[in-house]
Parts: C-alpha cells; sequence; structure tokens
C-alpha cells in the first residue's frame, strides 16, 4: 500500500515515516510540508493512503483532503491532528480514521492493519459500468442493476439529508454557506465548516462504497458543490419523461396509462419529508393526480366501472385529501345503486374535512344532496 504524508513540520513527518517504515505492508512514497505540493504529486503517485495534517498553513487540512478525493477518488484519508473538540467530534461521528499527535506506534499500527484489511476486502474495480438508479419517489434507495433497491445506511441522518440535497439540486451550484445554514444552523463557523467537508468526505466514501457513479466536486472558487448525476438514473425524472411521452388517452394506449399511473411509486422523498423539497413535491403530485383523474374519467366514459374504481380508491388511499376521488367515487357507488357505498364515501369525506376544519366543495354537496333527494323517491 502506498502512502503520501503531508505535514508543515518536518519533525513530524520524519518521525511519522520513521513509524510507517517499521509497520510491514505500507510504503512511503512521498512527504510534502506544502499541500499544494502534495496534490499535484498524488496527480501522478496515485498514492492509496495520505496521512494529512488537519491544521496546515495556507490551505485547511480538510479542504486539501476535499481536493485529493477529487484527484484520486479511491484514496483513503488518515487525519492527522493536535486534540482538536471540533474536528474529533466530526470525525468520530462520520467515522473517518485519525491519529492524534504525539503519534503512538500502537495506534498508528492499529491503523495500517484496518486499511490493509479494508484494502482485501474491497479490492479497486474498474470504473462501473453498471448504471444505478437513485429511487426518490416515496423512500430514497439506490438500486443496481441484478439486485434489489437497497436503502443506503448513511452514517448520519446529516449525511443523508446532505446528498439528498445535492442530488435535488444537481447539475446546480449549492454554496457551501446555504449547507451550513440548512444542517447546521446552530454551530459557530469553524464547527459546522468541520462538519460539512467530513460529511461530504464521508458521503463519498460510501458511494465509492456501493459502486454508485455520482460526482460531488468542490468549486473552490465559487465555494459550492456541485453534484453531477448524468451516470446514473433517477426514477422521479423517468416517471415524468414517460408520463409526457404519452400519446392522448385512447383504446389502443389506455393501458400504457394506466402501467405510467401504476409506476409512481408515492411522494417525492416522501419518508424524508424534508421541507425544502415539498415544491418538488407538490409538483409531481399534482402531475400524478391530474393524469389519475384523466385515467378514472376515462373508464366511467366508456362504462368501465370496476376499473374506474380501483383508479379512484388508488387516489384515496395515496391522497386522502383529494376530494375529487370521493365525488367520483359516490357516482360510481350510486351507478351500481349501492347505497351504503354512496353513504360510507360521504361520511369519510366528512371525517377528512372535519379534520381539516373545512367545509366541502359546493358542487359535492349539491350532488349529495341531490342524490340523496331521488334515492329517498325509489
Amino acid at each position: 500500500m502506498k502512502a503520501m504524508l503531508v505535514d508543515d513540520e518536518n519533525l513530524a513527518l520524519l518521525q511519522l515515516r520513521k513509524m510507517l517504515k517499521e509497520i510491514d505492508g505500507i510504503e512511503v512514497t512521498g512527504a510534502y510540508q506544502d499541500a499544494m505540493a502534495a496534490i499535484e504529486a498524488a496527480k501522478a503517485d496515485a498514492p492509496d493512503v495520505v496521512f494529512l495534517d488537519i491544521h496546515m498553513p495556507e490551505i485547511y487540512g480538510l479542504k486539501a483532503a476535499e481536493m485529493l478525493q477529487e484527484i484520486c477518488p479511491d484514496i483513503e484519508i488518515v487525519f492527522v491532528t493536535a486534540y482538536d473538540d471540533y474536528a474529533v467530534q466530526a470525525f468520530e461521528l462520520n467515522a473517518l480514521d485519525y491519529v492524534l499527535k504525539p503519534v503512538r506506534r500502537e495506534r498508528l499500527t492499529r491503523t495500517v492493519q484496518r486499511l490493509l484489511q479494508h484494502a482485501g476486502d474491497h479490492p479497486k474495480a474498474p470504473p462501473a459500468s453498471r448504471v444505478a438508479l437513485i429511487r426518490c419517489l416515496q423512500t430514497m434507495q439506490i438500486e443496481l442493476p441484478g439486485l434489489g433497491p437497497e436503502t443506503v445506511k448513511w452514517r448520519t441522518s446529516k449525511a443523508q439529508e446532505l446528498f439528498a440535497y445535492l442530488l435535488h439540486h444537481r447539475g446546480q451550484l449549492v454554496r457551501k454557506g446555504a449547507l451550513l445554514d440548512l444542517l447546521w444552523p446552530d454551530f459557530d463557523i469553524p464547527k459546522a465548516t468541520t462538519h460539512l467537508y467530513t460529511t461530504i468526505y464521508q458521503v463519498r466514501q460510501d458511494l465509492k462504497r456501493m459502486g454508485v457513479n455520482i460526482e460531488i466536486r468542490s468549486l473552490s472558487i465559487k465555494e459550492s458543490y456541485v453534484l453531477d448525476a448524468s451516470r446514473v438514473r433517477i426514477d422521479a425524472d423517468e416517471w415524468e419523461q414517460e408520463l409526457r411521452r404519452l400519446e392522448p388517452l385512447s383504446a389502443a394506449n389506455v393501458y400504457e396509462h394506466q402501467r405510467v399511473m401504476d409506476l409512481y411509486a408515492g411522494d417525492y422523498m416522501a419518508d424524508n419529508d424534508y421541507l425544502w423539497a415539498e415544491n418538488e413535491r407538490q409538483r409531481l403530485r399534482m402531475l400524478w393526480l391530474q393524469h389519475a383523474q384523466r385515467l378514472g374519467d376515462y373508464y366511467v366514459q366508456h362504462e368501465r366501472p370496476s376499473e374506474a374504481i380501483a383508479v379512484f380508491l388508488r387516489m384515496q388511499q395515496q391522497y386522502p385529501y383529494y376530494e375529487g376521488s370521493y365525488l367520483a367515487l359516490m357516482k360510481l357507488h350510486a351507478w351500481f345503486k349501492d347505497r351504503a357505498a354512496v353513504e360510507e364515501q360521504h361520511r369519510l369525506l366528512s371525517l377528512v374535512l372535519e379534520e381539516l376544519d373545512v367545509a366541502p366543495n359546493e358542487s359535492i354537496s349539491q350532488w349529495y344532496t341531490e342524490w340523496k333527494s331521488q334515492s329517498a323517491q325509489l
């Protein structure tokens, strides 16, 4: 395993190099006091691991780690630091490896053994040709070809939300300041920044571990990140594209319309209920409701009541606060002369409206009153 050392203190570099030479399985290919020189050397040397001092002049150690990770996506990083409450807390939270100064031989040996074991368990693979599917409808999951969807076990809820937010804004610049405000609003800037860098590092590591070809680039000049999702599929995008490709409803394509309706697994990132995703959640929800309503109406117009009932029941189960499904089901049950079923739909709607403390739609009240009057005469 090839190792690179980066520390602005020459004595610390010499000591670390001496200790590592005495440990089997690791070869030091370069030691640098200047982080930018190390980053340039990494392009040619492609080290397996870098031991990096977090407190570097001119360039923050975590920032250097970010740049190294972009140059060498497979690189492992071990942070070397004097005790720093912010850094150690963030490292432990995100399960990053670190050693404290003064470096102890026993601790360093354990770290190298862990690196060697990890390299044996996870050999470097060629660039993935398999295209991952990112599921965002209802539950956020990742699915690789030939495997079932996997709910990712992110290290922390912050890591999960960070990935979700960058994915939501894929292809766009996302300011680091915006991420600090979103995820660590109560932390001071140094502490929040440390958590941001370590969380980004861990998200990248998790994506690499899963074989997901998503790149998160850091744009230093603009102090931003950009997530490139061009080499993965996203279910919300694919569903909307399929919906927009549909021709107007007809006997020839009604089952294709039904298939697209059934593909909608649930609201966008619904299980996470992120407030910042609400506009997209509402937009996709309305697209689905409008499409389902048209499909249900088509079945009604072509006297296919059983299929219509199935569509409107699905709408009601998915969105119990959507009044249109109750009216449609009341009309269908009235067509079957099933008075009890009409009354049950009206009762369910009344309960929903009572919970919301709103009055029923006037057209629904008018229809129900007229139906009630007509059925009483039968």
